[in-house]
Formats: C-alpha cells, structure tokens, sequence
C-alpha cells in the first residue's frame, strides 16, 4: 500500500534558498563601509633635530657677523672723525734723597719724581683716577708713592709730582742687590704708574679703563752725604697699556 504524506497540498513555488545558490548574500559592516572612505594614510616626514639645531647655530654666527661688521664701521668713522692717539708720558726728572741699608737689610728710599703726561690729541680729553706710583729694582719694591687725580685736556702738557719712599723693606734675599747699596753703585729702575682714564670725545663719555705706564732705562745711585743726587733719565723709554681683562686673562 502507498504511504500518504500529510498534507497532500504541494507547497508553492518560490525563490531559491541561499544555500542551494552558493552565493550567500550578507550586508554589508560599519568596518567595510568605514574603510571604503577612509583616505590611504601617508606618513608624514618628521623634521630633523639636528636640521634645527644648525639653523641656529646660522642664524647666531649671522648676527655676530653682523654686529662686527656694525662696531668695525663705527671704529673707522671714530678713527676718520677723531685721529684718536694714546697719551704719552716722559720722566721729566728724578732726584734720589735716600736709598741706603741699615745694619739689619732694612732699606729706606726717597725720590723726588716728576713725570710729565702729554696729549696729542686736538679732539679728546682724558680724565684720570689718583694714579699708583711704584719704583722696582732687580725685583725688589724700593718705593711707592701716589698722584692725585687729573685732567688732560687737548693738546696739553701735565707736568706730574710726587715722593716716592719706603722705610723698612727686607732685601734679605736680593744678593745682588745688598751688594750694589752697600758700595753705592747705580741701581737700574723700573717704574710703573697704574690708573683708570676715560676719555671725552665730543659730548660722548667713554667709560674707565684701566691703565698701566711702564718706564724703564733709568739709573739711580744712592746719595753719599746729605746732598740729593740726580738719577740718569735720558735712555728713559715709557709704554702705555690699556689693561682690558677678558674672563682670567689681562691684556
């Protein structure tokens, strides 16, 4: 006997499934419609540390150059306006009263010194600071002395006095020296005078530099009696210096 199947009504016709296709359909993600939109990522170049560090370093070596070049235009428009010239000093005359040894190497000096100053120039004035005289010989300090401050005005001659003595310096340790007070010989002497000066150029005031002269070439012999003797100042040659001090060093 047949089997009937329940219910007998065929069902209709319709679309097929999806599995009978092959072809599953499937909407579409958030990530597949986000990537469709999404431009490509480029990376983008990073600039070098190093590229800015040397921009730097142009832009200051640019400046300084610069700068130089602004201070050489201005020092030459100066030197063609001014002529400026640095003062000039001469020992004009140097009496000696005392320069002996007592029994225990102890020296007394007295000099009468005059210097004279001179400024050749037409333009600039110079005003000095109270000036530190000092007398050397064969290394040993054999005076101090000091002169009061003053003016240098233009193409002027200063004429510069003062006493220059010690009393009781030990030149124990200067053979040499001993020897030549002790038998009154002509004694080399090195002087030097240390100050500050500024100058005035026009209304412009410059600020104080310091300032050393140095003369050397004189002979000085030590008085036999009571009457002062006259120290030899005609081989006398003076150097002035400006004495700029940049970070230890003196120049």
């Amino acid at each position: 006997m047949a089997e009937k199947i329940y219910p007998a009504s065929k069902p209709t016709a319709g679309p097929a499934p999806a599995a009978a296709t092959g072809n599953p359909s499937f909407p579409a993600s958030k990530a597949q419609l986000y990537n469709t939109t999404r431009p490509v990522y480029r990376p983008q170049p990073r600039r070098s540390r190093r590229g800015c560090c040397c921009c730097c370093c142009l832009w200051i070596t640019f400046v300084i150059l610069m700068l130089m070049v602004i201070a050489a235009i201005a020092g030459g428009v100066v030197y063609v306006l001014y002529r400026p010239h640095r003062p000039a000093f001469t020992v004009s005359s140097l009496h000696v009263s005392q320069l002996n040894l007592t029994s225990s190497n102890k020296l007394t000096s007295k000099f009468n010194f005059t210097i004279a100053a001179r400024n050749p120039n037409k333009k600039i004035m110079f005003y000095y600071d109270p000036v530190s005289v000092s007398f050397n010989s064969k290394d040993v300090d054999v005076g101090d002395g000091l002169i009061p401050a003053f003016t240098m005005g233009k193409k002027n001659t200063t004429m510069l006095r003062t006493t220059v003595s010690t009393t009781g310096q030990t030149v124990d340790d200067n053979a040499a020296l001993k020897s030549d007070l002790n038998n009154k010989k002509s004694l080399p002497l090195k002087i030097q005078l240390d100050t500050k000066v500024k100058a005035k150029i026009g209304s412009f005031k410059t600020k104080k530099v310091p300032i050393r002269v140095t003369c050397e070439g004189i002979k000085a012999a030590a008085p036999t009696g009571k009457t002062a003797t006259t120290a030899t100042t005609s081989d006398a040659k003076c150097k002035v210096d400006l004495r700029i001090k940049i970070w230890k060093w003196t120049i």
